[in-house]
């Protein structure tokens, strides 16, 4: 299962506002970040699996390009634990 376009676009708005990674105490939002739309596709894969499921999962499946894109690295390693809690609460309205 997977979410329908418009609630992929408002859970795409949600976590771009609501969610951001953190490096050595800077936050930086999903949405500045340009990882809301991937996020979201990600959580939609994995919906169907509940809400802390798919937050685990999509989080570790997001890549993010760090040092140029030389490297890159799940956003769950930049996540803050709070974070990914907010995604779950998040997500709890989609499945």
């Amino acid at each position: 299962m997977s979410l329908l376009a418009s609630d992929l676009q408002d859970l795409q708005a949600a976590v771009a506002d609501r969610l951001y990674l953190q490096v050595s105490g800077w936050h930086l939002y999903l949405g500045d970040a340009g990882l809301a739309a991937a996020l979201a596709i990600e959580c939609s894969a994995f919906i169907n699996q509940g809400a802390a499921v798919a937050a685990r999962q999509a989080t570790e499946t997001v890549k993010v390009p760090i040092g140029g894109g030389t490297s890159r690295l799940p956003l769950a390693c930049l996540l803050p634990p709070s974070q990914l809690r907010d995604l779950e609460e998040i997500l709890e309205t989609y499945c």
